[in-house]
């Protein structure tokens, strides 16, 4: 498939997730109104550098507009809901001011669900990293998320930087991501406030 892809380090959407964006740039503003022209499609990815034009990470997910205003200045503000994981073949040469790729949709496994082990060991390790941030998060809303809910939204929103939440994107199941989060949370809770930034490069 023909994906118009906005590159956005620090910017990941998982399927079922959505993602509020402010469209400002002309490239991207015609990339909005392309997209709502036809689709309502937009393939959310990480450049490897935040730099204009770097290279891509392979694995993205498709964007589908599902709120749009149109300011009057010509910016939007948009909200993006997940529908599913891609990976680009090959970047498109192309005449749009906005990048375009080939890209093939990637298959989900079906009935994803952590074990009772899984789902403790995660929260366990979650209210002791929000402890360490200083974050003030509503438990009792967060016991209620289903767990795909619970991994990806977490994946989603996370302080981590760009490979690390790269690297949750392209976990291959929400227990192998679940896992990898896990990981994450106390690798970067390990710094105290005083020191320098700790990234996974």
């Amino acid at each position: 498939m023909r994906l118009s892809i906005f590159p956005l380090t620090g910017a990941v959407l998982y399927p079922g997730l959505q993602l509020p964006l402010h469209i400002f740039e002309p490239r991207y503003r015609a990339m909005v109104k392309d997209a709502l022209a036809r689709d309502r499609r937009i393939g959310m990815i990480q450049p490897q550098k935040p730099e204009d034009g770097a290279p891509l990470f392979s694995v993205g997910c498709v964007g589908k507009i599902i709120d749009v205003e149109a300011l009057e200045d010509g910016r939007f503000n948009l909200v993006l809901e997940g529908e599913a994981r891609f990976r680009v073949l090959r970047e498109l040469e192309v005449i749009t001011p906005f990048r375009q790729v080939e890209a093939e949709l990637l298959e989900e496994p079906e009935h994803q669900a952590l074990s009772p082990v899984e789902r403790a060991g995660f929260e366990r390790e979650a209210k002791r990293f929000a402890d360490v941030q200083g974050y003030a998060v509503n438990w009792e809303a967060v016991m209620r998320l289903d767990d795909a809910s619970l991994i990806d939204g977490v994946s989603q929103i996370a302080p981590f930087d760009a490979a690390a939440k790269q690297a949750l994107l392209e976990a291959h199941d929400l227990a192998a991501r679940c896992e990898l989060l896990i990981q994450l949370m106390q690798f970067f809770g390990k710094r105290d406030s005083g020191d320098d930034r700790v990234t996974l490069q």
